[in-house]
């Protein structure tokens, strides 16, 4: 391609890598990273433009982009460089010095007319500046570098190494995910005479396997997609084609409701490149088997689309994406029919297995199966979270043997065969081998409830055993875990124990459980024996782990569409709740209370009490005596506090907490008095301390819901 000086041409620019089919749970991502490589680069490179339009194709055996608006020779622009001191730039006899020719050379201007070079500065500040017209970036050396810079960065976890013949007729040596065939690289229609993975650009790629085989060519950059569209049956775009997919399902379903999670989604439609769905068809004798091992095997194994009436319940019929289009699809119908029945006589096979002994017989067998080390089996585990769950229930008083018997056997169905295959299901076939046994209906839920919640936004247990249950699992992981000197850093949490600290405060948040948490960090510590765990588990270490993800997921909540500010959330988990199950009610009542014009005021006030205290070294009484207030503002003050105190005490027993704030405005008056007309610091030490005293008193009842100084 030419770059002489003549004018810039502005074309579409495209590039695609032909290969081997690509790894479909990888392809969404590497067409994302190829495409925005792609552009980066030429748009650093001045080729590319703001108004230049990016469109990013991915299929099973394709990687393109399709760049409007690319330059074919980027504007020359000015380049000023400081090089150095003119000093060290010059010898004695005014020429050039070996560093100022190396610092020419790394700037590639090795052969620049010295006499061009500018002197700026007076004195010892003079220095010699590099000062010229650079010449813009060429279009074809641009996406070559761009190409193969790109190439190498894709997040590709695997490699492929395999042998290219070359023009020479030597065999060259190249990595890639899999085998490329083909590259294209066109300027609008002109051929960039650039080349990768020991290929060529040119013009061609290939159609679809089998309803387009063989050679298709691009006319240009402009008709890529319709070309292969037309010609090669061939929908390029990785979105387009999930889109497509997703209405043919829904179509095909009709009046039932279509499983298609995103994943299964993206991985269906990065294995096909014309998508086409069918209907299929199983026994109804499998949907006795519970439908959740059924759904499982149809998404993993076989990337097949489950369909549900309106209630949810599994129909045996199921949707499929083929490759192929066609118009006698009955070979296809009965060849996916013949290779889902097995794997459906497998599930129903070991749930009837599973079902000939109960969950009750598989504890003991819990002592086999290692948990961790230096923690024991999984029967141990049990155990510790046996008295953690006890212990829980007896402060919530619920029914302890319940929660016992929940703790007892919620793990045994890890040991069934099911589980052993589909290990997603471990807690749905403990609750439904539990309910096959006979066990009490909340300790058959609670065996899958435990889990919950599995992940940010997760339904909670709707059982009092299971709630109970999730929270015991849930601390003895963290505690056990950090015990062992696994406590999450940095990105690392390979055990999920933030999960685990967010599932704890969801559970006693949303379930509004009135548990001290320090106590049960202690009952759940208490559980380990050994001296070790104790000592690296420190209540106060998992106490502050926990509500820093409890102050994470404060940061997404609101009142009325707008969420809590940092500033209000310091306000009351400075105070160092030992109960946090009405920080939401004691946020939405500070949200109110700040809304108050004496607001700012009190909580100036409250900042400024705070510091006097906090610079207090002696002892302060506890409480005021009304004989020493001396001075009128303090005896107001002190009256004005003994007035509503009543109010406040009970707004707090009643968990009252807009109402107890409001009572603080009656205060605002006589505090702003206190502070005009009273000097704390007496030099009497009886005065002094009665005064500290009385704002110690003040305090108090000014932050029982929140440190309302935070907001000032």
């Amino acid at each position: 391609m030419s770059t002489s000086n003549s004018k810039p041409q502005s074309a579409t620019l495209l590039i695609e890598v032909f290969t081997e089919e690509l790894p479909p749970k990888s392809l969404r991502r590497l067409g994302d990273a190829f495409s925005e490589g792609i552009f980066t680069a030429l748009k650093s490179a001045g080729l590319a433009t703001e108004g230049s339009k990016v469109t990013g194709f991915a299929t099973p055996r394709r990687l393109a982009v399709q760049i409007t608006d690319v330059l074919n020779q980027a504007p020359d622009y000015p380049v000023r460089e400081k090089l150095l001191p003119t000093s060290i730039a010059f010898d004695a006899e005014g020429k050039a010095t070996p560093p100022l020719l190396k610092k020419l050379g790394a700037l590639g201007y090795a052969d620049v007319d010295l006499a061009t070079l500018e002197k700026a500065g007076e004195g010892k500040n003079e220095a010699l500046y590099l000062n010229v017209i650079a010449k813009g970036a060429a279009l074809e050396q641009t996406a070559q570098t761009a190409l193969e810079q790109t190439l190498n960065k894709l997040p590709i976890a695997k490699m492929m190494h395999y042998q290219v013949l070359q023009k020479n007729g030597q065999l060259a040596d190249v990595q890639f995910a899999r085998p490329a065939h083909r590259i294209i690289a066109l300027h609008g229609s002109t051929i960039l005479n650039i080349s990768a993975l020991g290929i060529d650009a040119a013009n061609q790629t290939e159609g679809h396997r089998f309803l387009a085989p063989g050679n298709v060519t691009v006319s240009s950059a402009d008709q890529y997609e319709t070309d292969l569209q037309s010609k090669a049956k061939i929908i390029p775009s990785f979105n387009q084609r999930r889109a497509q997919i997703e209405v043919e399902l829904l179509k095909a379903a009709g009046d039932d409701l279509v499983l298609m999670p995103d994943s299964l989604l993206d991985e269906v439609t990065a294995l096909v490149e014309w998508p086409a769905i069918y209907e299929c068809h199983f026994d109804q004798e499998f949907l006795e088997v519970p439908q959740e091992c059924l759904i499982l095997t149809m998404q993993t194994n076989q990337k097949y689309f489950a369909l549900t009436d309106k209630h949810g319940k599994l129909r045996n019929r199921f949707l499929i994406v083929s490759n192929i289009e066609t118009n006698k699809p009955h070979a296809i119908i009965s060849g996916n029919e013949r290779v889902v029945r097995p794997r459906l006589s497998d599930a129903r096979f070991f749930f009837q297995q599973d079902q000939k002994r109960p969950l009750a017989s598989r504890v003991v067998d819990l002592g086999k199966v290692v948990y961790h080390n230096q923690l024991g089996n999984q029967l141990d585990r049990t155990k510790r979270v046996q008295g953690l769950a006890v212990g829980i229930a007896k402060k919530l008083n619920a029914d302890e043997k319940l929660a016992s018997r929940a703790a007892e056997i919620a793990k045994t169905d890890l040991l069934t065969d099911m589980v052993g295959e589909f290990p997603e299901l471990q807690g749905i076939m403990g609750r439904y081998y539990a309910n096959h046994d006979g066990e009490n209906a909340d300790v058959a839920s609670a065996c899958s409830e435990h889990y919950m919640p599995r992940f940010a936004g997760d339904a909670l247990p709707q059982t009092q055993t299971g709630t109970i249950l999730a929270i015991a699992d849930k601390l003895e992981t963290l505690v056990g875990i950090w015990g062992v000197g696994l406590a999450p850093t940095g990105d690392k949490d390979p055990y999920a124990l933030r999960r685990h600290a967010l599932g704890i405060c969801r559970l006693l948040l949303e379930k509004n459980l009135s548990l001290n948490l320090p106590e049960l960090i202690g009952l759940a510590r208490a559980q380990f024996p050994q001296a070790d765990v104790q000592e690296k588990a420190k209540a106060a270490d998992i106490y502050a782990f926990i509500i820093d993800r409890l102050r994470a997921y404060l940061r997404d909540q609101s009142v009325a569409g707008k969420a809590f500010t940092s500033a209000e959330i310091d306000a009351v988990l400075s105070q160092d709740p030992t109960q946090i199950n009405d920080l939401i009610e004691r946020l939405t009542a500070l949200r109110e209370f700040n809304a108050l014009a004496e607001a700012a005021q009190l909580a100036a006030a409250n900042k400024r009490i705070s510091n006097i205290l906090k610079k207090t070294t002696t002892a302060i009484p506890a409480t005021c005596s009304a004989k020493l207030l001396q001075i009128p503002a303090e005896a107001s003050l002190h009256q004005a506090l003994e007035a509503v105190t009543p109010a406040i005490n009970a707004a707090y027993e009643k968990r009252q907490f807009v109402e107890l704030l409001r009572s603080l405005v009656a205060l605002s008056g006589p505090i702003d008095q206190f502070f005009a007309d009273v000097m704390v610091m007496d030099p009497n030490p009886e005065l002094r301390d009665n005064r500290l005293a009385l704002l110690q008193q003040l305090h108090q009842k000014m932050n029982l819901i929140a440190d309302l100084g935070k907001l000032a």
